[in-house]
């Protein structure tokens, strides 16, 4: 391979983890106020295995996948003077049509990254990026909770509910999550006051007066997420379809309902940053698998049962 060309993980047809493969493609070049990125490692959502199956859509095969990032700043375009060559920098792709995380390198916005904190090895600074922009804009930007608030997280073990827990601790909220039961210890052990066992508990009687509602549902639960508000609570969909019916009953009972599509921001990745400098914030990383094994990776991912994330490993 030459010094123009890179590894990447592409796909030639919308299908199961098998559509995926590792291909040698050109190595990009940064633009003006763009950086180019050595990837040393790439975190893995569920956004990625319905892109790749074409539940969602960034366009048509063939394209790489993925918006997480931790690496080095390999080189800089005209104009980007927050950055240099040998940063360790970490950050989020813009979301949806900016991916491509999944090979040895990338360009994006220079304002996509901030400074990898130094207590993060590349592995976990990889896992947090869009899950925490997500738990970050919903917590902070969006419902701007309070001390003393209550916030119900939906998936409280999963990529975006672990992160939300202990950022909704980090200010001040009373937290209450649902897990199953075999991730209860998980949940508490991220902050949580309370966890809900969905399996064989109702999370609309035992979750009452909530003021944040973050919610990754569709269909029956998301709306019957809305009778745990109180009057005036924030019911925040992190899915934003399928939305009419949520916003009417919300209506209903006298309280809100929003839908968002997460963004770079580099104001809330250098926020979550400080979190992690800080020690209230800590991704957790249930496994990772080199870049060329990443059907494996989706695999696993798929079958729902990840607790906190999983992430590709690209260089040592």
């Amino acid at each position: 391979m030459s010094k123009n060309t890179m590894y990447a993980i592409s796909q030639n047809a919308f299908g199961g983890p098998e559509v995926l493969g590792e291909v040698e493609t050109a190595r990009p070049d940064p633009i003006g106020n763009e950086i180019l990125v050595a990837v040393h490692a790439a975190g893995l959502n569920p956004t990625d295995w319905k892109h790749r199956a074409g539940m969602m859509r960034v366009g048509e095969p063939p394209f790489t996948l993925g918006w997480d990032v931790s690496g080095v700043v390999e080189a800089v375009g005209a104009g980007v003077t927050g950055h240099e060559p040998g940063d360790e920098v970490f950050g989020m792709l813009p979301y949806p049509n900016g991916h491509g995380a999944h090979a040895e390198y990338v360009t994006a916005p220079a304002r996509a990254f901030v400074p990898k904190p130094s207590s993060l090895s590349h592995v976990e600074a990889a896992a947090l990026p869009l899950v925490s922009m997500t738990a970050w804009q919903a917590i902070v930007d969006t419902a701007e909770v309070r001390p003393g608030q209550r916030v119900l997280v939906h998936a409280a073990a999963g990529g975006v509910g672990h992160v939300a827990v202990q950022i909704a601790k980090a200010r001040g909220a009373y937290v209450i999550g649902t897990a199953s039961a075999a991730k209860h210890d998980f949940v508490t052990s991220l902050g949580a006051d309370e966890v809900i066992d969905y399996r064989t508990q109702d999370f609309v009687a035992e979750a009452r007066d909530v003021d944040l509602v973050l919610d990754p549902f569709l269909g029956e639960d998301r709306l019957r997420s809305l009778e745990t508000l109180k009057p005036g609570g924030l019911l925040l969909s992190i899915l934003p379809i399928e939305f009419a019916q949520v916003e009417a009953r919300a209506t209903e009972l006298g309280v809100r309902a929003k839908a968002m599509q997460v963004e770079y921001d580099h104001t809330g990745m250098a926020g979550v940053a400080a979190l992690v400098e800080s020690g209230r914030l800590r991704p957790h990383v249930s496994g990772t698998y080199p870049l060329a094994e990443a059907a494996k990776a989706h695999a696993e991912g798929e079958t729902g049962r990840v607790v906190g994330k999983l992430v590709l490993t690209v260089r040592p």
